[in-house]
């Protein structure tokens, strides 16, 4: 029995070495696309219960499942692909006049030193500041085919989970290595987080945009719907904020001798678009996840590479999930420590 059981486990360790080298392969391969992947469980998060309602009506699964598509795609991805395009186009018209941007910056900020007295040219190099910028926003808008083929992925994806719910959510039991309620759990708190990343945060976001857009129409600050995307971006971002929209725009109506204006627009911005971050958050927050702002950030620096552009909302998503299936394992195969005595916090 024993060279039997020796041969079967050289040709169990055998086929788990063959299927982590192909996991690996296909990870790999796949981390570029990840975000369609993460975009088709958002987007199943939010049509799910109109599927279900529709299917309640006698809807056949592939009919309700394209309407919900073509619903989506005019409603949000058409929109936010207008704003893409806009914010890509400015990006790509900054690179390739870099140099009149750099003059333009030392020139304003010579202009603030003259109004203000304060010596602000030793603490900006707008060379620099430039080179890095171009480099990094042109990291972006070259990644449109990789957009593409992430939307395309999303759609393939989202019509198979909302037409084979039971197929994959059985999957889910029988491949994920938890307990049957903690697999319910894990469902129940990952619904919750992809809300709070993908829809709730961008929703803020969002509507932090619409007030900001307000202030730049009444106080005319120039190419206010380029600002509005910035502001919608920026509000994404913890320890940004709004504040990279609100700042530049403000040096702009300096730059342009409206200083009048300029202090009115920074009122308005730290006053009104400031505070309407915690009350869109107070009105949403039954709905939201509790995210510490450290976890959204560490999203944004790695999901920024990782997607591109959509890695604002998906790179949170990535580390959330990853922090609450480590929380699983822990939950599920880690036991707990006696603790014989309380220790006096330091």
């Amino acid at each position: 029995m024993k060279p039997t059981t020796a041969k079967s486990k050289v040709n169990q360790y055998t086929v788990i070495g063959l299927l982590t080298i192909t996991a690996f392969l296909f990870i790999r391969e796949l981390a570029p696309y990840l975000g369609g992947f993460l975009a088709a469980t958002a987007m199943y998060v939010i049509l799910v219960g109109f599927q279900r309602e529709l299917e309640a009506l006698r809807w056949k699964k592939s009919i309700a499942a394209s309407l919900l598509l073509i619903i989506a795609t005019i409603i949000i991805l058409i929109p936010i692909g207008l704003m893409g395009l806009m914010f890509t186009s400015k990006i790509n018209d900054a690179i390739e006049n870099k140099d009149e941007i750099v003059a333009y910056v030392q020139e304003t900020v010579q202009t603030i030193e003259g109004k203000t007295g304060l010596e602000l040219g030793q603490y900006i190099d707008a060379a620099s500041i430039s080179t890095y910028a171009s480099t990094f926003l042109s990291n972006i808008a070259n990644s449109g085919l990789t957009y593409f083929i992430i939307i395309g992925i999303m759609y393939f994806v989202l019509y198979y989970m909302l037409t084979e719910r039971n197929i994959w959510q059985k999957a889910c039991y029988d491949y994920l290595p938890f307990k049957n309620k903690n697999i319910k759990k894990l469902g129940k708190d990952s619904l919750m987080l992809i809300k709070s990343n993908a829809i709730g945060i961008p929703l803020v976001a969002f509507l932090q945009g619409i007030v900001a857009l307000i202030g730049f129409l009444i106080f005319g600050v120039e190419n206010a719907f380029f600002w509005f995307v910035v502001t919608i971006i920026g509000s994404m971002i913890p320890f940004v904020g709004t504040a990279v929209g609100i700042v530049p725009a403000t040096i702009i109506l300096v730059a342009q001798d409206q200083v009048g204006m300029a202090i009115g627009f920074l009122i308005y911005g730290i006053v009104v678009i400031g505070s309407t971050d915690n009350l869109f958050r107070l009105i949403l927050q039954r709905k939201l996840a509790d995210m510490h702002p450290l976890e959204t950030l560490v999203g944004v620096v790695v999901g920024i590479p990782l997607f591109g552009f959509m890695g604002l909302i998906f790179g949170p998503v990535l580390v959330s999930l990853f922090l609450l299936v480590s929380r699983m394992y822990k939950a599920e195969y880690v036991k707990k420590p006696v603790v014989k005595k309380e220790h006096n916090e330091l």
